[in-house]
């Protein structure tokens, strides 16, 4: 298990946990960062993300990739 941040581009995982505080932990979850869905890191701009997500590309800083466990 790693975080999200050691991802290489364009390969898909599986979200296998997802740490944090409780009101991160939410926040990422409403996102579609629960365990057990794929993901698959589109770009890095500057140590942020974009990560498609069920569908969805979605923009995260680095700290909060660095709370999705793969």
């Amino acid at each position: 298990m790693m975080p999200l941040t050691f991802a290489n581009l364009d390969e898909d995982n599986i979200v296998r946990m997802v740490g944090g505080k409780p009101e991160t932990r939410q926040h990422l979850e409403n996102l579609g960062f629960v365990a057990g869905a794929r993901v698959r890191i589109v770009s890095k701009i500057g140590g942020n993300l974009i990560v498609r997500v069920k569908d969805a590309r979605v923009a995260i800083n680095r700290e909060m990739a660095g709370k999705i466990f793969i």
